[in-house]
């Protein structure tokens, strides 16, 4: 794999998704419909996969695809593979709060090594350069890479105080009793990937998910997090986070900076 052509074009079609997305996000009025599953999808959802989905199939023809709105992409048993949630956080992106991402990310040999998150609708960039570091870009956003600066996890937190982040939407008693065997010295919620880029800028310390997830809500947000130095591992037995699993389906898991003291449940 070029990396560096992988990151700009990663890059490229993110914001491309993004200003698609936007474009629907301004609307006076947008269609909301169930999927199999009950959970919600758009139109948005629907044009930024095509662009994404488009966009990686020129670009990388012989490098396998999953993204979530295709199911004919999910029966796959992969390693090494490309995959996408053109939009993370659609309740949030249907209820207009704005916490919701575009994701593209690489998996090899089952670990996301490569991955963008871009949030239209608050304007931040997260992506994985070349050498596999993390950025954030500053915008306004062009054709070609602005101002960027590397992130990097929180290097010392303090179990006695740390900074929690979960989810806005997928809140539970279980996720609250096992924050409660920290320390908090405070807690912030955020929609979808977010969680990921706020325990890799430092802003958090600790995002733990006790809730069926996908690889396609994950891989990339991990991808920033790995390149700014943190980790993510199963809930379970701290083992971390492996990709290419059946049906893609996630197991509870724990993402944190690497000075966090992780307990057992």
């Amino acid at each position: 794999m070029q990396f560096d052509r992988l990151t700009s074009e990663m890059r490229k079609l993110a914001l491309q998704a993004g200003a698609e997305i936007m474009r629907i996000y301004e609307a006076e009025d947008f269609d909301v419909r169930a999927k199999s599953d009950d959970s919600p999808v758009t139109q948005a959802d629907e044009a930024a996969d095509a662009l994404i989905a488009a966009g990686l199939r020129a670009a990388f023809p012989d490098i396998a695809l999953v993204t979530e709105e295709q199911a004919e992409t999910h029966g796959q048993s992969l390693s090494t593979f490309l995959i996408v949630d053109p939009l993370d956080g659609t309740k949030e992106f249907v209820q207009r709060r704005g916490d919701f991402t575009v994701n593209i990310a690489y998996v090899e040999n089952g670990l996301p090594v490569r991955g963008v998150v871009y949030a239209p609708a608050k304007g931040r960039l997260f992506y994985t350069t070349a050498d596999g570091r993390s950025v954030e870009e500053k915008g306004p956003f062009g054709d070609q890479p602005g101002e960027t600066h590397p992130i990097g996890v929180n290097p010392m937190p303090d179990n006695r105080g740390l900074m929690v982040v979960a989810s806005k939407s997928h809140r539970d008693a279980a996720t609250d009793h096992y924050i409660g065997q920290y320390g908090v010295r405070d807690m912030t919620s955020a929609g979808s990937s977010l969680k990921f880029c706020l325990v890799a800028t430092g802003e958090a310390d600790l995002y733990p998910r006790l809730g069926r997830t996908m690889e396609w809500d994950t891989a990339a947000g991990d991808a920033v997090l790995r390149g700014a130095g943190g980790q993510v591992v199963r809930f379970d037995d701290h083992t971390p986070l492996a990709y290419g699993k059946p049906g893609f389906e996630n197991p509870f898991f724990i993402a944190f900076a690497p000075g966090v003291l992780l307990v057992k449940d």
